[in-house]
């Protein structure tokens, strides 16, 4: 069971510090680094999902990958990268409490700019059950918000790289 997830635990842990260190380094740059990070996330996700599955299948699997195989080890390298960002940025935010303050000031102020056009796709109520829920915003929010968007294209770059490498013995 143990050379199902040594590929997984090396990648996992990998990209989650890529987004650690991505989220501090757009945070000099930027006074909300959330909603580039995501876009990042989207990048190194697929990237750590694919070394993870090629590194087990080329040097723990004899060149063989099943699809079993693939989504198990794609699975512990995005939920590891999910949970390491979500520790770091949970972190980085708890030691920085103006920091996330500028972070959910950003927020509220971007949902304000647009009320036009959100109030015309979904109405008034919506909009300001959706103020109200930014402004009651904790960071563990902005964490969890992170993690979860690493784990649903996780799932979904698992299966499509699962199905791409796979290659069962004849």
């Amino acid at each position: 069971m143990n050379k199902y997830f040594k590929s997984a635990y090396l990648f996992g842990v990998l990209g989650g510090v890529l987004g650690l260190v991505s989220f501090l380094v757009l945070s000099i740059f930027y006074e909300d680094p959330t909603t580039l990070n995501l876009v990042f996330g989207y990048v190194i996700t697929p990237v750590s999902i694919y070394l993870a599955l090629r590194y087990f299948k080329d040097y723990f699997n004899q060149g063989y990958l099943s699809f079993a195989e693939g989504m198990s080890v794609g699975f512990v390298t995005y939920m590891l990268l999910a949970i390491i960002s979500f520790l770091g940025i949970y972190v980085v935010l708890a030691i920085s409490p103006d920091f996330f303050e500028l972070i959910k000031e950003n927020k509220v102020q971007t949902l304000i700019d647009s009320r036009e056009t959100i109030v015309s796709q979904v109405g008034e109520a919506s909009f300001n059950a959706t103020l109200d829920s930014v402004k009651e915003m904790v960071n563990s929010d902005v964490a969890l918000n992170d993690a979860i968007w690493k784990i649903i294209p996780g799932l979904f770059f698992t299966i499509i790289i699962s199905i791409i490498l796979r290659k069962n013995p004849n």
